[in-house]
């Protein structure tokens, strides 16, 4: 029987992109009951109330029209200097930042915006599920850099130079990490800065979970001796301010670079939602106590979900930041997806399986703690009942 004719339409590198391992979870826990669920990273809390007002007033004002494909100047101004206040690292509101719909779309933009056929990535693994994937729909070639189970997943400069091939253009990088939570030390930064330079490479770092590192001070890569200038800074709202559903991120770096970005924004998304725009310069603006107090609470539950994964004998270490664990579940002798689908028929609790981010996070599942602590006493319970059935 010959094959429909649309099969022959498909854009190959589709085809051949497997569906997100953590979206086919968060499917079959939205269709039970009771289920506790520690797989999708989303803030359990609601946005801001300054925020949200904010966001009403705009509305009745009568701000629904379109703003500039780079976003209100009022907004990228109000990102430049928080970056300022943070970090000590500037950028020129005109022409070195871009708002745009998600971080996810400013990944998509950055590749999309630089790669050339033939050209490589260096990325790390094991990676959230759209880095890949959005390599390869630029027309990339993915260049896996695997962080090891033996340094808790930290990706370092060791790893990066034995993934190296003379082809790659980028280094990737995403820290604090989904899914492990690991962060980046500054020696091993200042080393891949030195890297990155001798090499020539564009580095586009993910920090987005910048905010939520714990113990130290989150140090962006643009702020590390002459690297602002081959950097592109990504970041947004959607995990320090719980605003996932508002979809506001933002790219900054070299001007010839975001030019290039909003080009194909402009021909794609046209601008992030104003409203959402709005909203995000309020958060800027009046919620940095709410961001605060959240961090504070994810710290919390981030020691009790580590304590208690270790009590069950699943060894988990204490991750950096974000708000993930990537316990070690081998002693088990279940695969990382046999483990979650048995825990979740048996339990009804769901966690992502490791290989949804990489064949090296066969043996771990991730968990996130963005959820109450309830829940969470409720979920390490379960798990904990789980795991003396398989011994």
């Amino acid at each position: 029987m010959p094959a429909p004719l649309w099969d022959k339409r498909l854009n190959r590198t589709v085809e051949q992109i497997k569906p997100s391992g953590i979206r086919q979870f968060f499917d079959i826990v939205a269709a039970r009951k009771d289920c506790i669920s520690l797989g999708v990273g989303e803030p359990d809390f609601v946005s801001p109330r300054p925020v949200i007002e904010q966001a009403i007033t705009a509305l009745r004002d009568g701000f629904t029209h379109y703003t500039g494909n780079q976003g209100l100047l009022s907004l990228r101004t109000a990102i430049t200097d928080y970056l300022d206040q943070e970090y000590g690292v500037r950028y020129d509101p005109a022409s070195e930042v871009l708002v745009t719909v998600g971080v996810s779309e400013a990944v998509d933009l950055a590749f999309r915006a630089t790669l050339n056929a033939g050209d490589a990535v260096l990325y790390p693994q094991p990676s959230y599920v759209s880095y890949e994937p959005m390599i390869a729909l630029a027309g990339g070639t993915p260049l896996p850099c695997y962080a090891r189970r033996e340094n808790n997943f930290e990706l370092l400069y060791e790893d990066i130079v034995q993934a190296y091939a003379p082809k790659a253009k980028i280094l990737f990088l995403n820290y604090p990490a989904n899914p492990t939570g690991s962060s980046m030390s500054r020696e091993t930064l200042l080393k891949v800065a030195d890297f990155a330079r001798e090499k020539d490479l564009l580095v586009i770092s993910d920090e987005i979970y910048g905010e939520l590192t714990y113990e130290s001070r989150h140090l962006p890569f643009s702020t590390l001796p002459g690297m602002k200038e081959r950097t592109l800074l990504l970041g947004g709202f959607s995990k320090a301010f719980a605003m996932t559903g508002w979809r506001v991120g933002y790219a900054c770096g070299p001007a010839e670079i975001i030019r290039a970005m909003t080009k194909i924004h402009q021909f794609s998304m046209l601008c992030a939602p104003t409203i959402s725009q709005i909203a995000a310069e309020a958060a800027l603006k009046y919620a940095l106590e709410d961001r605060d107090r959240m961090k504070q609470a994810y710290h919390l539950r981030r020691d009790r979900i580590v304590n208690g994964f270790n009590a069950a004998g699943l060894p988990c270490y204490k991750p950096a930041g974000a708000f993930y664990v990537f316990p070690d579940i081998r002693s088990t002798g279940l695969s990382s997806m046999e483990f979650a689908s048995q825990l979740l028929d048996a339990e009804n609790v769901a966690v992502v399986p490791g290989t949804a981010f990489g064949a090296t996070g066969e043996g771990f599942i991730r968990c996130s703690y963005a959820t109450s602590m309830e829940e969470i006493e409720k979920a390490l319970f379960r798990i904990n009942r789980f795991v003396r059935t398989l011994r």
